[in-house]
C-alpha cells in the first residue's frame, strides 16, 4: 500500500462559481491592476486623488484598467462635477478571499 503526501481526504468544499472567480483573477491578473487595487484600499473609503499619480502610465490606460475593476465589481466609482471617488468593495473583495480559500 503506498501513502499519500497529501493525507486524508478533506471535506468538500463548497461549490463555487468558476466563472465569477476566473473572471475576478482575471481582473487582478495584472501588475497595474493590483497596484491600483492595493491603492485604493490602503486609502480606505474613497479615494478623490488622480490615479494617474499611482502609476506612470497614460491617463487612458489607467482608465481602462479600473474600467476592467469596475467591471469585476472589485472597485466602484462616483463622480460630482468635479473629481471622481473611487472605493474597493469590500464585499467583493471577501467573496474572492473566500473563492480563492475554497479552492
Amino acid at each position: 500500500m503506498t501513502s499519500s503526501c497529501c493525507g486524508p481526504a478533506a471535506t468538500p468544499p463548497a461549490p463555487i462559481d468558476i466563472d465569477d472567480l476566473a473572471a475576478l483573477c482575471k481582473a487582478i491578473g495584472h501588475p497595474a491592476r493590483l497596484q491600483l487595487l492595493r491603492h485604493l484600499i490602503s486609502h480606505g473609503d474613497c479615494y478623490f486623488g488622480s490615479l494617474a499619480d499611482v502609476l506612470p502610465l497614460a491617463a487612458s490606460t489607467i482608465s481602462k484598467h479600473v474600467s476592467i475593476l469596475k467591471d469585476a465589481g472589485l472597485i466602484e466609482g462616483s463622480s460630482d462635477l468635479q473629481r471622481v471617488c473611487y472605493c474597493v468593495r469590500p464585499e467583493r473583495l471577501a467573496q474572492l478571499k473566500a473563492m480563492i480559500g475554497a479552492l
